[in-house]
């Protein structure tokens, strides 16, 4: 008889925390909305909208399987329009770079910007946890932490701190 690997009792936190934010920023968003994903990874974000009824959303990254395939600071040489988006998406994003000029660029002036990023005095909560394999790890080093209540070109409109180590906001361009 072979030995097959089981699964987790319960779902990791970040797939809690994924689903919590699925739901709370898509409630926000309209189904018509067009909506770009920056840092779609495998295009979870895209699945999961696109199941619930949402149908102009197209997701941006570094690697394929992006709808688009680039850096976000070089959006008008991937194709995109200026202040064309009506939301964007940026889940675990803006802490790996200067990202907030081409978000603002890209998102109609009455846009939102959804965005998740560590609580820039608790990421080494985020590194305990990821070692503990809780969290899921992170990608690239977090060069640029930031509150997004003070998220450059935006204001925030909705701001939250979820487990102590996660922030959620929906910001505005300003």
């Amino acid at each position: 008889m072979g030995t097959t690997q089981s699964k987790k009792a319960g779902p990791r936190i970040s797939e809690i925390a994924r689903e919590k934010k699925l739901q709370f920023f898509f409630g926000q968003i309209r189904q018509d909305a067009k909506i770009l994903d920056v840092g779609c990874a495998d295009g979870w974000v895209e699945k999961w909208a696109r199941g619930r009824g949402w149908t102009d959303i197209m997701g941006l990254d570094l690697m394929p399987p992006a709808d688009v395939v680039g850096d976000i600071r070089e959006w008008k040489n991937l194709g995109l329009e200026a202040h064309s988006f009506d939301a964007i998406v940026a889940f675990e994003v803006v802490e790996h770079g200067d990202f907030a000029a081409p978000l603002h660029d890209l998102l109609r002036p009455d846009g939102r910007l959804m965005a998740t990023t560590p609580v820039p005095h608790m990421d080494w909560l985020c590194q305990l946890g990821e070692a503990a394999g809780l969290l899921q790890r992170r990608t690239s080093p977090h060069t640029h932490l930031v509150d997004l209540r003070q998220f450059p070109r935006f204001k925030a409109v909705e701001h939250q701190v979820k487990g102590l180590v996660s922030q959620w906001g929906v910001l505005r361009p300003v």
